[in-house]
């Protein structure tokens, strides 16, 4: 089995929700993207640029700050997969809870501990028995297994639970590659044109999505204010600590907030 490209680090980010969900807070991101269905209630994000090779940090981190602003705008967990020359593994963000991820090297010899396992199969809502039994499969040597494979691995068992990748888009491909096959499948280019075009797209999913009261009234408000409460102090934080995912979080719950606080006030007049 072909071991991951030396030359080539990659990564794709899984999000356990339909893309008109994922669409709005992708923009946040402030990265170019595609977006495209993935399975029955998941979609994923394919990067079409490289920020890991330009300063941004290694894959892994830049995945999993990704994946915690994901998490935060989108209500819903986030599982990014990464690659690099020398191992690959992968980061799951559930809401502001601690991230949990595992780590293979290159060849496929495990690094993480069998507790992120655990963790991951109770926060995704594995079945306690078959499915952690196969993810304690990928924490045992194998040497017939290299790290492609094992991501490969928890792909399959992240399959009962919905997912399927379009084909040709799987871990230990190059970023360029991953890029052509999604954009071949049609998935949708996410590219940051400002914060006007971002709030059109927030108010877009709020206007065609099944929300109707929960954006509206005292809940409304309640849940504005809360957003906006957490955000300063993460986005302070995030700031502090250079973490740019961090910082996206931040600044995603205070932009959902102060829209959610406007979009009620707006809907409260008379006649609109």
């Amino acid at each position: 089995m072909p071991v991951v490209d030396a030359a080539a680090p990659g990564a794709l980010l899984l999000c356990r929700a339909e893309p008109p969900a994922v669409r709005p807070v992708a923009h946040l991101l402030r990265e170019r993207m595609l977006l495209a269905p993935a399975g029955d209630g998941w979609s994923v994000l394919v990067p079409a640029a490289k920020p890991w090779l330009t300063g941004a940090g290694p894959v892994d981190e830049v995945l999993a700050g990704w994946a915690g602003a994901l998490t935060v705008g989108a209500g819903r967990p986030a599982v990014a997969l990464w690659w690099d020359d020398s191992r690959a593994g992968y980061t799951l963000a559930s809401g502001f809870r601690r991230t949990v991820g595992y780590v293979w090297l290159s060849d496929g010899t495990p690094l993480g501990e069998g507790e992120a396992m655990r963790t991951f199969a109770a926060r995704l809502g594995l079945d306690p028995v078959h499915d952690m039994e196969a993810l304690d499969g990928l924490t045992r040597p194998d040497s017939t297994a290299d790290a492609r494979a094992r991501l490969l691995g928890l792909i399959a068992i992240l399959a009962r639970t919905g997912v399927v990748l379009p084909a040709g888009l799987g871990p230990g491909e190059p970023t360029d590659r991953l890029r052509s096959v999604a954009a071949a499948h049609g998935a949708e280019t996410i590219e940051w044109s400002g914060w006007r075009d971002a709030v059109r797209a927030e108010l877009d999913a709020v206007e065609d999505g099944p929300l109707g009261p929960w954006v509206r009234g005292p809940r409304a408000r309640l849940v504005g204010a809360a957003q906006l409460a957490a955000g300063l102090p993460l986005t302070a934080w995030g700031l502090a600590r250079r973490s740019g995912g961090w910082t996206t979080a931040g600044t995603i719950l205070l932009a959902h907030g102060a829209l959610g606080l406007a979009y009620d006030r707006m809907r409260a007049r008379p006649g609109v």
